[in-house]
């Protein structure tokens, strides 16, 4: 029986994490959670699943709830609140499943719990990695992929030596809008850019693969998980979302793991590795319904919130910290039709040449260059 503490009970990972604990009472047991405003999400999770610590997203949602929730759980809010739970001591697991650059120091304080940490939140390790992944190894704590891309490198590199890696291949699905040119992306709605293809996801993440910056954020990721250059990474336009990812060895072999797109498929690994169970919720990958997989190369100058990414990974230092945030809050703008679609890629970039990066920075340098950012992209839009 393992003990799982989640974070962002009520997002689509979280939602799904809680499926798969569901699904196997005899595997794990939720001991704490945190949501943010969906109340009626967040109490339904609290009374089925029972968790001893909970904490909510401020005092007005904890003063609106907490004589709705059983004597026996502890409730909390806020940030402190939130990294409270993350520490939580009775939990073995941190599935970090909030959305944005508020998931970065509640994985520390995981971290430095020696919880073993189950990473949805890209923010995490897109503006801190380095801080990240050394805390990681001074506590001896493992980082476990939840997003199906790490997750598939992660499985296709077991039992093989690092130092036989070629490169990793992400494939990209391309989003809502992989059919369209860029000239009819001008007057694309918000109802349209949620309509993914074959993800079911949280509005963010589904805007962020409309642009491809949500495989930027990946790419960025995948360099800090895999201890890998950027110039060994590849990104692969593949529309049927079959193949995860692959990784490809120096002797010409490459190795693919596939699967329908079911998120809870890579959740459940995250939270039995090393071992695996079986899994009668997700539906079975049947390939001869397919017939035949696509793949194209990515097109930079269609996608350019991908090149950023490359661009502000290799040049390090706060200027990933800056590419996310300004991305969260142009994406924020237009899911709130403030801005159309085409104009977060042109904030990110005028976020990006305002900035000039500190390498080698501390937290603060961080959190300051994040909190930059996002004033300067609110002001241009304002």
């Amino acid at each position: 029986m393992k003990k799982i503490i989640l974070l962002g009970a009520t997002g689509s990972i979280g939602q799904q994490t809680l499926d798969v604990i569901r699904a196997n009472p005899d595997s794990f047991r939720l001991v704490a959670m945190s949501f943010g405003e969906n109340i009626e999400l967040g109490l339904k999770a609290v009374h089925e699943f029972k968790p001893e610590l909970v904490a909510v997203k401020n005092r007005e949602i904890y003063d609106q709830i907490r004589l709705n929730i059983p004597s026996n759980c502890q409730l909390t809010y806020g940030h402190d609140g939130l990294c409270e739970t993350a520490a939580y001591h009775k939990g073995e697991i941190v599935v970090n499943a909030v959305i944005g650059s508020v998931g970065l120091i509640p994985t520390l304080k995981a971290i430095e719990a020696k919880k073993t940490v189950a990473l949805a939140n890209k923010e995490t390790l897109v503006t801190a990695g380095q801080i990240v992944t050394d805390y990681a190894r001074k506590h001896n704590v493992q980082i476990l992929p939840v997003d199906s891309e790490h997750s598939a490198i992660f499985q296709c590199l077991n039992g093989e030596k690092k130092e036989s890696v070629e490169r990793l291949i992400l494939t990209a699905s391309g989003g809502s809008f992989r059919d369209k040119s860029r000239n009819e992306l001008k007057h694309v709605t918000v109802k349209e850019a949620l309509n993914h293809p074959n993800w079911s996801m949280g509005a963010k993440i589904t805007i962020d693969s409309a642009t491809m910056m949500n495989k930027g954020l990946e790419v960025i990721e995948a360099h800090w998980l895999f201890s890998v250059s950027y110039d060994q990474i590849d990104v692969l336009l593949h529309k049927e979302s079959v193949i995860h990812s692959m990784v490809e060895f120096h002797d010409g072999s490459i190795i693919a793991q596939l699967g329908t797109p079911d998120m809870k498929i890579p959740i459940q690994y995250a939270l039995t590795y090393p071992n695996r169970i079986p899994s009668y919720e997700s539906e079975r990958l049947d390939l001869t319904k397919y017939g035949q997989l696509h793949f194209e190369k990515i097109d930079f100058d269609r996608y350019r919130c991908l090149k950023f990414a490359f661009d502000s990974g290799k040049i390090g230092g706060t200027m990933p910290a800056v590419l996310n945030a300004a991305n969260e809050v142009a994406v924020n703008a237009f899911l709130e039709d403030k801005i159309p679609f085409l104009k977060i890629e042109e904030l990110v970039e005028r976020a990006l040449e305002e900035h000039a990066p500190l390498f080698n920075p501390t937290l603060e340098d961080i959190q300051e260059a994040d909190g930059r950012t996002r004033q300067f992209v609110q002001s241009l839009i304002n």
